[in-house]
């Protein structure tokens, strides 16, 4: 497959996922982590999902560093990281959330004494 210019693939992003556009997993956002669970891959799985459960082999992955990877739309990496958590071939977590703020005044002591050492 010939990609365009700017790097896009031809093929439209709703094939990747067999015409389907929601993900069953509604749950799964951006920053949800993806990780491979397979030990054998499953024949007759689609392309674009052997290329993510592939990407998934090295390691962990959010769902916005899977879809960038494949070059794909967020959307699109939802729905195909919902079939394969359906199938049990991937898990997910939940994005690991904020922390909370520091206390300004705090920072700004660290802060002056980091001057303070430097200077001596």
């Amino acid at each position: 497959m010939t990609g365009r210019r700017g790097g896009r693939p031809l093929v439209p992003a709703y094939l990747s996922t067999g015409g389907v556009a929601r993900s069953s997993r509604p749950h799964l956002e951006r920053l949800s982590v993806l990780s491979s669970t397979r030990t054998v891959t499953p024949a007759g799985l689609p392309a674009a999902q052997l290329a993510l459960l592939d990407a998934l082999d090295d390691g962990s992955l959010t769902v916005v560093e899977a879809a960038a990877l494949l070059r794909l739309p967020v959307s699109a990496v939802r729905v195909l990281a919902g079939e394969l958590i359906d199938r049990e071939l991937a898990s997910s977590r939940a994005p690991i959330p904020p922390a909370e703020r520091f206390d300004p005044d705090l920072l700004k002591r660290v802060a002056d004494g980091l001057r303070a050492l430097k200077h001596t």
